[in-house]
Parts: C-alpha cells; sequence; structure tokens
C-alpha cells in the first residue's frame, strides 16, 4: 500500500481511474479504512469517469497512529462537553481536514469532488468551509453539523457500542463484535448479505487494528464542536444524503446540515441505515454523478447509474 507525508504524518492512499479525470476525494467515517468503501462503489465511480483518491485517516488503518496520545476517558469527555467545558484533544477535525489537503497536494491535485461519509463528512464540511480554492463539490453522506441538541444514537445502540470484544486479543472475537455493530447500524430495508458484511469486517480488522484510535477520533469530534458557523460560509455547490433509517446519526443531523449550507440540497432515502448497501450504490453513484457535473434537476432524482 503506497504512503505519502501530509501534514507532518505518514498517510496510506489509494488511486483509481485516470488521473486526468475529475478528481474525487473519498473521505471515509469513524474508524473506517480506505478499505471499507465498497469495490462496486469505487469501481462505479472510475466507470463514471473520475479520478477516484481515497486514504487512511490518521489513526486508523495504515497510516501515522498517535498512540503515545494515550486512551482519552470518553465518559469523562462526554460529560463534559454536556456541561459545555472546553475539551483537551490530540487533534481536531480541522487537523484531519489539513491532511485531506495534503494527500491532494502530495498528489498534484489542485481541485477535486469531495465525498465525505459520516465523520468525513463532517471533515469535508470543513474543507468545503475553509479551503473554497481547492474544493469544486460538497457531498456530505450521513453526516452532522454537530448542532447541540440534535438527536444521538438510539439507545439500544449506544449499548451495543459501548460493549467491547469479549476477548481483545481474539481476532474471531473482535470480528463478531464488528459484524454486530454494522449490522446494528445497516439499513432495515436493504440488509448487506451476511456473507458479504463479514467478510468486510475481516478484511478490515486483519488490515489493521486499533481501538484506541477510534477513541481519540471519536474525542477530536466531540472537541471540535459544531460548524454551524462555517456551514454558513459554504460557497460549493452541496449534496446532502441521509438515510431515512439511520439509527446512529438520525436524520434530523442531515436536515440540520443541508439547512445551514447555502443553496444545499437534501436527497433523503427511505429505509437507508448507516452504510453503504449493495442495493443503493447505483442510486448513490447517481446522485453523486449528477451533483458532481451539475446535473441535478430541481425536485427529481437522478436516474440510476447503468453500467455499461
Amino acid at each position: 500500500m503506497p504512503t505519502l507525508n501530509a501534514n507532518g504524518i505518514r498517510i496510506a492512499f489509494d488511486t483509481a481511474g485516470d488521473p486526468k479525470a475529475p478528481p474525487l476525494l473519498l473521505v471515509h467515517g469513524l474508524g473506517l479504512q480506505l478499505a471499507a468503501w465498497p469495490e462496486e462503489f469505487i469501481e462505479g465511480l472510475v466507470d463514471l469517469g473520475f479520478y477516484v483518491i481515497r486514504f487512511d485517516n490518521r489513526d486508523c488503518g495504515l497510516s501515522t497512529k498517535f498512540d503515545q496520545a494515550g486512551v482519552p476517558n470518553l465518559a469523562l469527555a462526554w460529560l463534559k462537553s454536556k456541561l459545555g467545558w472546553r475539551l483537551s484533544a490530540p487533534y481536531r477535525l480541522d487537523d484531519m481536514a489539513e491532511d485531506a489537503i495534503g494527500v491532494l497536494s502530495a498528489l498534484g491535485v489542485a481541485r477535486a469532488h469531495v465525498v465525505g461519509v459520516s465523520m468525513g463528512g463532517m471533515i469535508g464540511q470543513i474543507l468545503a468551509a475553509r479551503y473554497p480554492q481547492r474544493i469544486l463539490s460538497l457531498t456530505s453522506v450521513m453526516s452532522s453539523s454537530c448542532r447541540r441538541g440534535l438527536p444521538g444514537p438510539e439507545k439500544r445502540l449506544r449499548q451495543l457500542l459501548a460493549r467491547r470484544p469479549g476477548d481483545p486479543a481474539d481476532l474471531d472475537a473482535i470480528i463478531e463484535h464488528g459484524v454486530q455493530v454494522m449490522r446494528a447500524i445497516g439499513s432495515p430495508a436493504y440488509p448487506t448479505p451476511e456473507k458479504l458484511l463479514r467478510m468486510r469486517v475481516a478484511r478490515s480488522v486483519r488490515r489493521s487494528y486499533c481501538p484506541g484510535g477510534v477513541a481519540r477520533q471519536l474525542l477530536a469530534i466531540a472537541a471540535s464542536g459544531d460548524r454551524c458557523a462555517q456551514l454558513a460560509t459554504v460557497t460549493a455547490p452541496s449534496l446532502v444524503i441521509h438515510g431515512a433509517a439511520d439509527p446512529l446519526v438520525p436524520l434530523a443531523c442531515g436536515e440540520d446540515t443541508a439547512s445551514r449550507i447555502p443553496g444545499a440540497r437534501l436527497e433523503i432515502v427511505e429505509g437507508m441505515g448507516h452504510d453503504l448497501p449493495p442495493q443503493l450504490v447505483e442510486r448513490l453513484l447517481a446522485l453523486i454523478d449528477a451533483h458532481a457535473r451539475g446535473n441535478m434537476l430541481p425536485n427529481s432524482t437522478p436516474r440510476l447509474f447503468v453500467k455499461q
């Protein structure tokens, strides 16, 4: 896996497609590696004529880990955030956005379309606000402005996320826990086949397993606060996609995000949870393609992408 130097750290990355094609940067969510993007999603973007760039966020995958910072006390951080206290963190989402800009610069890409999922959507929002000259368009998927007062994960999900694998040294136990989490946050109307889901989780765990990094990324989200003021300054064409059945980042978060970005378009996908299920890849590709090319028509969803 190739790596590059960006923003003072090493970042693992991958590219697909013609480097002369319009560049599209993918930014993934909490603890998710570049390998977690569905291959059919990557292939579809390439077939649509994009130069696709994906990378491991810091503290994830094969990029630089911040183990020297230790594992944060998330319960204490949550309490402090509820009280409105400023949180200390080894890095914030702004730092992760600078990582993304560093990736583009290292690859010689002046401007790119950005597609961010969940935490990646938050990073994408910062990119569009802070680096307007580098962003061709923004697509924020199942993400949030993090405004105080927005709903959070369902209770059953909070309880599951608080649990840990029975034996943190047992690879099978780690994979099983990951499968349970992905199944719980997945799309109820579009369940990912069990065999495929387990294969994807196992591939990621075997590539890299860093629960401390996930905790530090969570702290980065909490320490960064909301982006309401930043979102009001975004000038890039913006699309917000959100599942109506998202149990982790409820629909209200996507609606709030779209309402705060001038001219943003909101696409609500019925039956979609907090994942990219195989059954919805073509619809997502069609939305991203039409948006990036400026072909979104008022009050109409683009035709499904059909591979030639």
